[in-house]
């Protein structure tokens, strides 16, 4: 059976896809991932739409943003959550990678 795993390189790519899964295993985050990909929201529009706590939607989107999936944009007191394009293929391209 051949490896994706050729060398340490390859090995790290390996580490770094198994931490993003982990991030979006948890139901919650994947839900929050799945409504921003319908567009920008605030946190007030997270909470309503999935039914958490204001304190529990803060923490999933910090650690989404923490691990480059999404971004904000803040315009005055309101921060303004949106999916990272650019990490997010690049993550599914690793992603496709390793499983082919």
């Amino acid at each position: 059976m051949k490896c994706c795993c050729k060398n340490q390189k390859d090995s790290g790519k390996v580490e770094e896809l198994a931490k993003i899964l982990k991030v979006i295993a948890e139901p919650n985050r994947l839900k929050i991932l799945c409504l921003l990909s319908a567009g920008t929201k605030c946190v007030c529009g997270v909470q309503e739409t999935c039914c958490l706590s204001q304190n529990l939607v803060s923490h999933h989107l910090k650690v989404l943003r923490d691990n480059g999936l999404i971004d904000y944009k803040k315009e005055g007191q309101w921060k303004h959550y949106y999916l990272d394009t650019k990490n997010i293929k690049k993550y599914k391209s690793l992603f496709n990678k390793i499983l082919t």
